[in-house]
């Protein structure tokens, strides 16, 4: 049965220090350490509660750290990424907290193309039927997540109102080549 965690937005202070703790604790239990300097990347990516681009988190980081350059802040998301705590965002080419690092694993992100926004779901059946309509291909999956780029209700309603239609006209012309 698939599960989601909330959509991404930002945390409440209690919310995002529980959040840093159980990183702390999942570090600790791997025999590895959450520094100052990556325990700031993942804070700064909780409170901003939506996906960050890099340089935006090199800024935020200079804010409170002046000499922050961006290799720390790369090793720091390299750190946190291998560490399973946040998400790297291909769709969008940013990065997100993972909000549920201590619990279900998930292998499905839904990226607001819109505001950067995610959701987190774990639906292990579709994964597997995924991986396995892939295989046919005779293609392997090299990543247990995949991302899924939507529109959140906030963007929907935006659209809405601005008389936006949703319609995706995806057309390649004949012969296009695709197997569907």
């Amino acid at each position: 049965m698939p599960t989601s965690s909330r959509p991404s937005k930002a945390s409440p202070p209690d919310q995002i220090s529980a959040q840093l703790d159980v990183a702390e604790n999942l570090c600790a239990q791997r025999g590895k350490r959450l520094t100052p300097i990556r325990r700031k990347v993942l804070e700064l990516l909780l409170r901003h509660g939506r996906s960050v681009k890099a340089y935006e988190l090199l800024e935020a980081m200079r804010a409170v750290h002046a000499g922050a350059a961006p290799p720390t802040v790369y090793r720091a998301l390299d750190f946190l990424l291998d560490e399973g705590l946040i998400h790297r965002l291909d769709a969008v080419n940013a990065w997100t907290a993972c909000h549920d690092a201590g619990g279900t694993p998930h292998d499905l992100l839904v990226v607001c193309t819109g505001c950067g926004a995610v959701a987190e779901i774990s639906d292990p059946a579709m994964s597997r039927q995924l991986a396995e309509r892939v295989a046919r291909t005779g293609y392997a999956l090299n990543s247990h997540e995949t991302e899924i780029r939507a529109l959140c209700p906030a963007c929907q309603q935006k659209q809405a109102e601005q008389g936006v239609t949703g319609g995706h006209n995806h057309s390649h012309g004949a012969g296009h080549g695709h197997a569907h």
